[in-house]
C-alpha cells in the first residue's frame, strides 16, 4: 500500500508512520517470542541422533540411541550427531524465515522514499 501516509503535496503523515513503525515493532516483538517458544527437531541416521532445536537456534536435547554407540568408530556418531543439529537447525532458520519474513517485507509500506 505504497502511499498510505502521505499528505496531499507528497509530505509523508509523520504519525501515521510511527503508528505503522509501532505496530510493526510490536509485531517482530510477538514473532520473536514465538520463536524462543518454538521448538523443531531434526535426525540423523534414521533417528539414531535426533537433535531439538528453538526456533532461536539454540540446542534444546540431544538424543542418542545406544545402538549409534560404538567405542570403536565414534567418528561416525560424531558425524551423525552433526547431521542432527545441522538437520534442526536449518528447520529453526526456516521457521524464523517463515515468522519474519513479511515484517522486513513490510519496511516498505511505510510511505518512506526510496523504502
Amino acid at each position: 500500500m505504497r502511499g498510505a501516509g502521505v499528505q496531499p503535496g507528497g509530505v509523508p503523515d509523520m504519525q501515521q508512520i510511527l503508528q505503522q513503525a509501532q505496530k510493526m515493532q510490536e509485531q517482530l516483538m510477538t514473532a520473536q517470542e514465538e520463536l524462543a517458544n518454538a521448538e523443531t527437531t531434526g535426525s540423523a541416521g534414521g533417528g539414531l541422533v535426533t537433535a531439538v532445536v528453538s526456533g532461536s537456534g539454540e540446542l534444546k536435547s540431544l538424543t542418542i540411541d545406544p545402538k549409534a554407540v560404538d567405542p570403536e568408530d565414534t567418528e561416525t556418531l560424531a558425524d551423525l550427531i552433526v547431521a542432527a543439529v545441522r538437520d534442526a537447525s536449518s528447520a529453526a532458520q526456516q521457521l524464523a524465515a517463515d515468522r519474519m519474513g513479511g515484517l522486513a517485507g513490510g519496511l516498505g509500506g511505510l510511505g518512506l522514499p526510496g523504502m
